[in-house]
């Protein structure tokens, strides 16, 4: 059997750094720089989504949810990711006169998550797939042994890698451009935010942006960025957190 082929989540990783000590206020989800993104913010978009989209009812008429997709409501640490990156991918860009290479529109974004276009979080997460399609990408990395050896674990903890098929035969199939551009996703990203007072509240702890997922029914990161303080200190490991809409575009 073969592994099954990735898919791409989104156009670039994106990351977050760990609350420090000093920045601890209370109803304090994250802070870029001295921005402070609140709790109450996490949950008016939160409530938003639950309005917009009302669980169905037998006398209730059919929702306007893209087909194929079952609503499922942001997390708290879902929307605490868009809400920072966005921050973080504003001040980059005009920091270094970056601009959008492509426009992503809500429906697309709606089709993967399962929401209404007319969410705040689906709009809000269009907007920042568009502002990072404008942050450079490097040139495509080569995987290490580590990281193709968490990459196919990871694979057969998803169902996407048979359990008998070894790490050699799995990364043979797994290796390629698709792979190695996540892995410069990742990168880039990691290096903007590290260039910014980023903070994360620790009941947020761990997070992972993901970049490459092993499938859109069932997005297990393949690639990610941890958001906060990974407990391996790396920014580049490749991980496995709770599962996680495939909120950007794929290339199938």
């Amino acid at each position: 059997m073969r592994a099954r082929r990735l898919v791409a989540v989104a156009s670039v990783a994106v990351g977050l750094v760990a609350l420090a000590g000093c920045r601890s206020e209370p109803g304090v989800a994250a802070y870029v720089g001295d921005h402070r993104i609140t709790e109450d913010a996490v949950t008016e978009v939160i409530d938003d989504a639950r309005a917009k989209n009302p669980a169905p009812t037998e006398t209730s008429e059919p929702a306007e949810v893209p087909a194929g997709a079952a609503p499922r409501l942001p997390g708290r640490s879902e929307v605490v990711s868009v809400l920072v990156l966005s921050e973080v991918c504003d001040r980059v860009s005009a920091a270094e006169g970056y601009r959008p290479q492509r426009e992503v529109d809500p429906a697309q974004i709606a089709q993967g998550v399962g929401l209404s276009p007319e969410t705040d979080y689906v709009r809000q997460t269009a907007e920042l797939y568009g502002c990072l399609s404008g942050i450079p990408v490097g040139e495509p990395v080569a995987p290490t042994e580590q990281e193709l050896a968490d990459l196919v674990a990871a694979g057969k903890r998803a169902g996407a890698v048979p359990a008998e098929v070894t790490v050699e035969q799995a990364a043979a199939q797994l290796d390629g451009e698709q792979l190695r551009f996540a892995l410069a996703n990742r990168n880039s990203l990691a290096q903007a935010v590290d260039a910014y007072d980023v903070t994360v509240n620790p009941r947020y702890r761990p997070l992972i942006f993901p970049v490459l997922s092993f499938s859109a029914e069932t997005p297990i990161v393949a690639v990610g960025v941890p958001l906060g303080e990974p407990g391996s200190g790396a920014v580049s490991d490749i991980s496995t957190p709770k599962p996680k809409p495939t909120a950007g575009p794929t290339d199938g």
